[in-house]
């Protein structure tokens, strides 16, 4: 009851008390129904979001949801009732929003996706949607993991986002597909770490104990947190992650660059966490004209590893 009263809480500030980030210049009021800050990559997308807004003028007001669908629905509904002139939803899960963006669009309020899909039988109930290719971002790092591997045997620890959301259904799915050009490289064991540091190092440590360290060859992951988390598992238990096993994931935070410099992971996926200001600029352009943008637009995928970790800490770390 207190976790749910801190965010209602929460919420009710996020919604009330924001003021205009962009000066008061008369540009538009944006509601963000935002996640949380689950991770580094959630609050670097939170900060790119207000320095977007800032730079455009737009009166950004962002709720923390604290990754409960629920406080989104209800953020939603508050940005209704404030009149926003658009709404951008970053959804905790896939599933469960045709009401409440029916309820948006009733009210003439566009709502623009960013970072993540729903599933929906009526894709006019959002404008557009800035995300990834996530099913790319899994291949990616499954066809990186393939060729480093080569033909030897390399049974797998795969580390899922929250169950039901948008990045961890397609980055499993694109893992998947790499794999399955091989043999030799299996999953052996796959459980959710709910995109965080502290429940990935408590699945890596049952999954140590139930599969034996010295039986694991690599360790896929959903995103970097949860890798960090399972790094310190994996040392803890005596193994050398980076070398004893390899690792693989997805978003670039800072924190993984550094695990790169220090020889204990091997290779991480970009999610640039810039998703607000395409999508504030496609707002604005549709309050302009009324013309719809494209459904998709689509955020670059890129591979790193170690050669290049110690500037790209350096380039981020400022932003995270």
């Amino acid at each position: 009851m207190k976790r749910i009263g801190l965010a209602v809480a929460v919420a009710a500030l996020a919604l009330g008390g924001c003021g205009k980030q962009g000066g008061g210049n008369g540009g538009m009021t944006v509601g963000f129904a935002q996640i949380g800050s689950e991770s580094g990559w959630r609050t670097a997308e939170t900060n790119a979001a207000k320095a977007s807004a800032k730079e455009k003028g737009v009166d950004l007001r962002i709720s923390d949801a604290q990754q409960r669908q629920e406080n989104q629905i209800k953020a939603i509904r508050a940005f209704i009732a404030q009149g926003v002139d658009g709404i951008l939803l970053a959804p905790v899960v896939a599933t469960g929003w045709d009401q409440v963006l029916k309820e948006a669009q009733a009210a003439k309020i566009p709502v623009v996706l960013v970072d993540r899909l729903i599933e929906t039988s009526d894709k006019n109930l959002y404008l557009s949607a800035v995300t990834s290719d996530q099913v790319l971002e899994g291949r990616t790092a499954g066809e990186w993991l393939t060729k480093t591997v080569g033909s030897r045997d390399c049974p797998v620890i795969e580390l899922q986002g929250t169950v039901g959301s948008s990045p961890a259904i397609a980055r499993k799915k694109g893992f998947d597909e790499a794999l399955a050009k091989t043999a030799n490289v299996k999953i052996v064991r796959s459980q959710s770490g709910d995109f965080t540091r502290s429940k990935a190092k408590e699945v890596m440590e049952s999954a140590i104990k139930a599969v034996g360290g010295n039986k694991i060859c690599a360790v896929y992951a959903h995103n970097d947190d949860m890798m960090i988390g399972a790094i310190q598992a994996m040392k803890e238990a005596g193994l050398r992650p980076g070398k004893d096993v390899l690792t693989v994931s997805i978003d670039g935070v800072p924190d993984i660059f550094k695990a790169m410099q220090d020889g204990e992971a091997n290779a991480t996926v970009e999610l640039t966490p810039d998703m607000a200001g395409p999508a504030l600029d496609m707002l604005a352009a549709y309050k302009k004209d009324g013309k719809a943008p494209p459904k998709w637009h689509q955020t670059p995928t890129k591979l790193y590893l170690p050669d290049t970790a110690a500037a790209e800490y350096q380039r981020r770390k400022d932003l995270y």
